[in-house]
């Protein structure tokens, strides 16, 4: 196993979930006092799993029919854009 990729994914994605609307959801069903909290556990853990399976399965796809360079040169793009995007509704 590559231990360091592991750890730069597990904090890429666990920095960004913190506080987005995912995480907000999940408290959200967590607060009702006749649901199991186990079972929202289990529910929002299978959620972020199969999402996240997609990723892997989209960007597999992806890498054999796109240079991994232009790979990055679309992500970094579409952060900007998005960043843009969002400082200007602001």
């Amino acid at each position: 196993m590559e231990y360091k990729v592991l750890a730069t994914v597990f904090t890429a994605v666990f920095i960004a979930e913190l506080g987005d609307k995912t995480q907000l959801a999940t408290m959200l069903f967590a607060a009702d006092k006749e649901v199991s909290k186990l079972t929202v556990f289990a529910g929002a853990s299978l959620a972020l799993i199969l999402a996240s399976a997609i990723g892997v399965l989209a960007g597999s796809f992806l890498s054999e029919h796109v240079s991994e360079k232009l790979l990055h040169t679309i992500a970094g793009v579409g952060f900007i854009v998005i960043g843009v995007w969002t400082l200007v509704r602001a």
